[in-house]
């Protein structure tokens, strides 16, 4: 039945590409600044990790500047241009932005349907921590602005160039449309991936010779307790001797459940949407099912960007469920982070010192390099 989809996709596929013709012709408008500005984006539905690589930018620069991280603030229930608080709630900026907020509390978050509008306030200083730099989130798609440097993160374990556009397929775009991108990161690959299949990849994506081309890949941290940190687990906790309830509200938890498969008894399975929005219902069931768990030891573990959202709840304050979760980042492989790392920090160097008549483009930038 899937088949009846694909004249649809002919059709989405043709007015994506008129969208593109007119802002690549100039006859749709995109912004340019005069701040350095990163933008983070995928061209396929689904988790492809750009959270975890937002936050590396986040790492590799916050110590030195000032950041504004720009989201559009996903499911989020309130509208207009929203600049988060610590005590902002998933509800009010979505989950990711919150996320970056409890991490990084010095960083500027703000959320907006429009990035644009959003930016023009920082710029002129109505909202933001004047800047040094702008990281956008999920902006691929976003061309009203003209991002100094452009990211684009595709899924190692869903090729674009095995894919196929909407509905049919999973593409937002045509995998074509990556001749935007600055850098191109090929998300939660294997440490071990073999120089031969990176060889592959790139012949397969057919990149331009202005083209980065890197390997990212999920490195896993500690057991942490919803409520507290990974140093309140007894010394002698062995989650070998666990039946783990995996709670996942995200687009794919297979990574997660294989990365426990090795290390827990067993493993049952409770997953709801992406970007699921838990209620008291929920938690209910949540905990019927672990309490039919018949074993002793027992515990309910869960991904960072849900415990952001489950820690809003009441009714999950209120429970003595023992939930935990485990926060991931990003490791480049083979010293991948060293080119990335000297590439942006150019970049961001070079464009904070422009005056505002002279503000140099990332081929500028690293042409000099």
């Amino acid at each position: 039945m899937r088949i009846l989809l694909f004249p649809f996709s002919i059709i989405y596929g043709l007015i994506v590409r008129v969208r593109n013709f007119m802002f690549d012709h100039g006859i749709i408008k995109s912004a340019d600044y005069n701040i350095p500005t990163i933008g983070v984006g995928n061209i396929t539905v689904g988790g492809t990790g750009k959270t975890p690589h937002v936050e590396y930018l986040i790492n590799l620069l916050h110590k030195t500047h000032n950041i504004s991280v720009l989201s559009r603030g996903y499911k989020r229930e309130t509208r207009g241009i929203v600049e988060a608080t610590i005590d902002s709630t998933s509800m009010e900026i979505g989950d990711e932005p919150k996320q970056i907020k409890q991490k990084f509390p010095d960083v500027s978050v703000i959320v907006s349907a429009s990035r644009r509008k959003a930016i023009n306030k920082i710029v002129s200083g109505q909202i933001g921590n004047n800047p040094d730099v702008i990281i956008l989130d999920d902006s691929y798609q976003h061309r009203y602005v003209k991002t100094g440097v452009t990211i684009l993160l595709i899924d190692y374990n869903r090729p674009i160039y095995e894919d196929h556009i909407l509905p049919y397929g999973r593409l937002r775009e045509s995998a074509a449309d990556i001749n935007r991108a600055n850098i191109v990161v090929v998300t939660k690959s294997p440490m071990d991936l073999k120089p031969i299949e990176r060889r592959i990849i790139y012949k397969n994506l057919n990149l331009y010779p202005y083209q980065t081309l890197l390997f990212s890949s999920l490195k896993y941290g500690k057991l942490t307790p919803l409520w507290g940190n990974s140093d309140s687990i007894p010394d002698d906790f062995n989650i070998e001797d666990y039946t783990v309830l995996l709670l996942t509200g995200i687009a794919n938890p297979a990574l997660l459940r294989k990365h426990l498969e090795n290390s827990c008894n067993e493993i049952i399975d409770l997953r709801y949407s992406d970007h699921y929005k838990y209620g008291d219902k929920d938690i209910a069931r949540i905990e019927t099912v672990f309490e039919k768990i018949e074993a002793t030891n027992k515990i309910i573990i869960t991904t960072e960007k849900d415990a952001v959202r489950l820690k809003d709840l009441q009714s999950m304050k209120d429970s003595t469920l023992p939930v935990f979760y485990i926060p991931i980042e990003i490791v480049f492989l083979d010293n991948m982070s060293e080119e990335i790392d000297r590439k942006i920090i150019s970049y961001v160097k070079t464009n904070r010192a422009q005056n505002t008549l002279n503000h140099t483009t990332w081929y500028d930038s690293f042409d000099k390099l």
